[in-house]
């Protein structure tokens, strides 16, 4: 499952991606019809991990990812099918060693912040001896 429309800008420590899936009817994470604005971490994870392939050493592959942590979280609307326009979502990196990276991530619509919040990402160590 791939939300994500495209990479906006990206550097070492950031990066800015659009999704315009949150209308879609046929939205893999929609419940009875509504697209609960806490999936936007779904789509903040999505982009953590696109940064981490990008940002990362690409001569090997890529080190699995798995959410290990959540803190912070500020939801400020109860859902995202119902906002008009593009969904900015950026990630930070702000601390990271060879088994976990920190991000603190955001998404926008306009000016309109929808969801925030710190993430821990646990990287898998078996992918980094392969």
């Amino acid at each position: 499952m791939c939300l994500l429309d495209g990479v906006v800008q990206w550097d070492a420590s950031r990066i800015v991606c659009v999704s315009r899936n949150h209308r879609a009817a046929d939205n893999p994470l929609r419940s009875e019809g509504r697209l609960p604005a806490v999936c936007g971490v779904e789509y903040a994870a999505q982009a953590m991990a696109v940064h981490g392939g990008l940002a990362g050493n690409l001569v090997r592959k890529p080190r699995a990812g798995y959410l290990a942590s959540l803190r912070d979280v500020d939801c400020r609307r109860d859902r995202l099918d119902d906002l008009d326009g593009d969904l900015v979502v950026e990630a930070e990196r702000l601390a990271g060693d060879g088994a976990h990276v920190i991000y603190r991530f955001r998404l926008r619509v306009g000016d309109v912040e929808v969801l925030s919040g710190q993430a821990l990402v646990a990287l898998d160590s078996e992918a980094a001896t392969a």
